[in-house]
């Protein structure tokens, strides 16, 4: 008997929906726009962003929802939102292009600033991820398929770093640091590197440089809840619609909760 609470099913049948809109246009012959920051635009990614603004609003009409794909509201508004939805209808629209398969939605209700329902969906494998604050995370690898639980792993001698594909950076020394020299590196797009963690098959994600809110808030509840945290490079927990940017601090992400992460990048940082 699955234990996965009804809302965040019915956040996952949002998801589904999104994915096979996407999956419609990915597989056709479709055109690629260029956004204000040079970062690629999609039909996929407009078509996912209307199935999901309607599904939610569906759901409770007065929650706000802030989308990369929507313009984002000022801080003169947003800093009074207690509660909203965070999307990125398509996550690693560089990877779309690509055709790797490497793309997900993402959809997050956050409250407080915490990150507190989590919804990754990978439209090409059709697995989905839920979790939910206190309640655990679960994967389905199909639709209508079985639920199960997933949990990261404790971290070992040859640790598995999940990385970017689309954005290296020079990340070598400081994981060196707090993980040692003997460790692989796998290229992943898009947010399924944390989810990779919260799988418990691999232990760790780097990310020196930008990234925006709704890149990262749905798959780090699914990784919180699953046993291990994103973290800035001070060692604090990411919060959310913290001021007028929706810019993240660089972070790293984590499987082995039992790891002191803090003591490690304050001693990285030579504090």
């Amino acid at each position: 008997m699955s234990t996965v609470p009804d809302f965040a099913r019915q956040i996952g049948e949002i998801a589904r929906d999104a994915g096979a809109a996407i999956l419609a246009i990915y597989h056709s012959d479709f055109a690629v726009q260029t956004k204000a920051d040079a970062s690629p635009l999609t039909a996929a990614d407009l078509a996912a962003q209307q199935i999901i603004l309607a599904g939610l609003g569906s759901l409770d009409p007065a929650l706000p929802i802030l989308s990369e794909e929507a313009k984002a509201l000022p801080w003169s508004e947003r800093r009074h939102w207690s509660r909203y939805w965070l999307v990125d209808p398509l996550d690693g629209t560089r990877e779309f292009v690509k055709r790797n398969g490497e793309f997900t939605v993402n959809i997050a209700l956050i409250d407080e600033g915490q990150p507190v329902l989590g919804v990754v969906l990978a439209p090409v494998t059709g697995e989905l991820y839920v979790a939910a604050r206190g309640q655990g995370s679960w994967l389905q690898t199909q639709a209508e398929g079985e639920w199960q639980r997933i949990r990261t792993r404790p971290l070992g001698q040859s640790p598995l770093v999940a990385g970017s594909r689309s954005h290296g950076g020079s990340q070598g020394t400081l994981l060196q640091q707090l993980i040692g020299r003997d460790y692989e590196l796998v290229p992943l797009g898009s947010s399924l590197k944390f989810c990779l963690i919260a799988r418990g098959a691999a232990d760790v994600y780097l990310r020196l440089g930008l990234t925006s809110e709704w890149d990262t808030a749905a798959a780090q509840c699914v990784l919180d809840e699953a046993g291990g945290a994103v973290l800035d490079l001070s060692g604090q927990p990411f919060r959310y619609n913290r001021g007028e940017s929706l810019l993240n601090p660089e972070f790293i992400a984590v499987g082995d909760g039992s790891v002191d992460w803090a003591a490690r990048l304050q001693a990285a940082n030579g504090e």
